[in-house]
């Protein structure tokens, strides 16, 4: 349930409703608007008798949510939410990001990886260090190595890190580092226990669709992380595995408006695992970019044929600084037609 008060509405008055729902046991949630005021209630809201609460003076109208996500919905936060990753880096509410690096990290190569993709335009480095793969013989990334490779290189151009955790145990490590972006990858979008640990930080989390989860189930992902404190969630559409075999997965491209109609959260797209091979990699990330995703995150390694972990996926630093010319192009025509 929401409740819309009227612009005249002073702040103790706000206070006062405020403290009155939550002496019925509800928890709430304020978000201001340029144009109004929305109070989300979220709990058993039978125990507020609706009328009631809209014949207040301060309240304009109540409505009720069907959606089980309350934090991560529109209609109680309608602005967009703009997430600040760090180092003057900010994704959503008009700022455009673009993450790129290397799928994991294999040594000091990820520092002339970083630079070139820095110098092409990404103002984000991504990169693994613990790395989830299907295989327990695969490459399983650099660990605590890996993370201070990224933490260099990030130190050395002024990025913010994006990088995976796997495990609610390392949040703390995660922290204390200071990595800038924790990213939730699709094999454990539905990992609650460290979807709620990561809730409990203020790091923002790059939080990613599951293999076959619906938008639903990646929304109410994003709910367990707000439920806990943190709302510094962007939510990433990279693709979902469906009957097709010619690409890696589908890349649901619908998500991205609909997840801007239905979520004030910033949406990222990741053409890169979405697609799985470099030819389709750019008309891809064009795509999404024209569907009015807030950033990318692409994968660039200095020499694919060489890489440890989704080679097949990764653009060299040259395809890398063309298709960035090419997204500049699109952001430009999509900033003309709005104006």
């Amino acid at each position: 349930m929401i409740a819309i008060l009227r612009n005249s509405a002073s702040d103790e008055a706000v206070g006062h409703l405020i403290s009155w729902i939550e002496g019925k046991g509800l928890t709430t949630h304020v978000s201001r608007g340029e144009n109004e005021i929305v109070i989300g209630l979220v709990g058993d809201t039978t125990r507020i008798d609706p009328f009631l609460l809209e014949s207040m003076d301060i309240v304009e109208r109540v409505q009720r949510v069907s959606e089980p996500f309350k934090k991560a919905n529109r209609k109680f936060h309608p602005t967009d939410t703009v997430v600040d990753c760090g180092h003057g880096v900010k994704i959503g509410g008009g700022h455009f990001q673009v993450i790129a690096g290397p799928c994991s990290v294999e040594g000091r190569n990820l520092i002339d990886i970083a630079r070139r993709v820095h110098a092409a335009g990404a103002t984000m480095l991504r990169g693994g260090a613990f790395k989830p793969r299907t295989s327990p013989y695969a490459y399983q990334g650099m660990g605590e190595a890996g993370l201070d490779l990224l933490l260099e290189a990030g130190s050395e151009l002024d990025m913010p890190v994006v990088t995976e955790i796997m495990d609610p145990r390392d949040v703390e490590l995660f922290v204390d580092r200071g990595v800038d972006v924790m990213q939730i990858g699709a094999r454990n979008a539905q990992n609650f226990s460290l979807l709620k640990e990561v809730g409990r930080t203020k790091t923002p989390v790059l939080l990613k669709r599951g293999m076959s989860g619906t938008v639903d189930e990646l929304l109410m992902a994003a709910e367990y992380i707000m439920s806990e404190g943190n709302d510094n969630v962007i939510l990433c559409e990279r693709g979902i595995r469906t009957f097709e075999t010619r690409t890696r997965n589908t890349f649901d491209l619908n998500a991205v408006p609909v997840l801007h109609y239905l979520s004030h959260l910033p949406v990222v797209a990741d053409p890169s695992h979405a697609t799985g091979y470099t030819r389709y990699v750019e008309p891809m990330a064009l795509a999404a970019c024209a569907a009015g995703a807030d950033g990318l995150e692409i994968e660039v390694h200095d020499c694919p044929e060489k890489a440890w972990s989704d080679g097949a996926q990764a653009l060299t630093p040259d395809q890398f600084d063309r298709t960035m010319e090419r997204i500049r192009a699109i952001r430009f025509v999509i900033a003309e037609d709005h104006e």
